[in-house]
């Protein structure tokens, strides 16, 4: 039963492919950039065991002593675990490789589908006052996975363009389904952002002419184009947007944030 006391929670949104390399961690990391640099209040939860979202911004290993690992096995208070980057407005709970062995210890637990649900619910959350909470998933439909979908409203799925992309669309989409039956019933599909997207291939154009037509207004009119920058970026510890903010890769990401904004009511004026 929610709490009339409480502040409205922010909009959690899961950032899922069970797929690896297909810009999940990137448009985690840059889209969470984009809102803050909105002027909105984020929180980058990581809980991808390899930790790439917290190393690309600037988040080392030395400074994760209290993870994502504390917050879903060993009850941290959210407070001790989120720390702030170096963007204004974008905070992070990072990762560690403890996450490697979660979901065997979670599976003893009687609630280890809501464990992160329950963690982002903490009345720790108030005081921050996000607007929004992105988590950014492991390539695999793993318990982990599983925790971030009930804990979401929504999730938003980065699909590359590419052959065979659409395929693996269906498992993610039947996994959805099963979750809104058992845990979730609210859980519905923020969009698809197709990524590496070339616009001098073919195949690109296919595969967004595909997504179009299979799945309508779920896909974002924003496209994510295959952009140097965007892949050097991870390496300086830097969003694109603080790496290099003319880029293709920045201008697109901030196309993004204001088109989730917008389907979410959130424009600033």
């Amino acid at each position: 039963m929610s709490d009339p006391t409480r502040p409205p929670g922010p909009k959690i949104i899961a950032v899922v492919n069970q797929k690896g390399g297909v810009g999940k961690t990137t448009t985690a990391v840059n889209l969470g950039a984009a809102l803050a640099e909105e002027g909105l209040s984020v929180l980058l939860v990581d809980i991808d065991p390899q930790g790439n979202a917290s190393t690309g911004l600037g988040i080392g290993k030395d400074l994760r002593e209290i993870s994502t690992y504390d917050l879903l096995l060993d009850d941290a208070p959210i407070q001790d675990v989120v720390k702030p980057t170096s963007i204004e407005g974008l905070w992070i709970a990072p990762a560690t490789t403890d996450l490697s062995s979660a979901d065997i210890e979670m599976v003893s637990s009687e609630k280890r589908s809501f464990l992160l649900h329950d963690a982002l619910r903490q009345r720790g959350m108030d005081e921050f006052g996000f607007d929004f909470v992105l988590i950014d998933c492991p390539p695999s439909l793993s318990l982990l996975t599983i925790n971030a979908m009930v804990a979401a409203h929504s999730i938003l799925v980065p699909l590359q363009s590419e052959f065979f992309a659409l395929e693996g669309l269906s498992q993610l989409l039947l996994t959805v389904r099963q979750i809104r039956q058992t845990a979730n019933p609210g859980l519905r599909i923020e969009g698809i952002v197709l990524t590496m997207y070339d616009r001098r291939n073919n195949l690109s154009q296919q595969v967004e002419a595909d997504a179009r037509e299979n799945l309508g207004d779920l896909v974002f009119e924003t496209v994510i184009p295959r952009n140097v920058r965007l892949s050097e970026a991870p390496s300086f510890a830097l969003p694109v947007l603080q790496y290099d903010s003319a880029s293709k890769g920045s201008q697109a990401y901030r196309a993004l944030a204001k088109e989730l904004m917008a389907k979410n009511g959130r424009i600033r004026s």
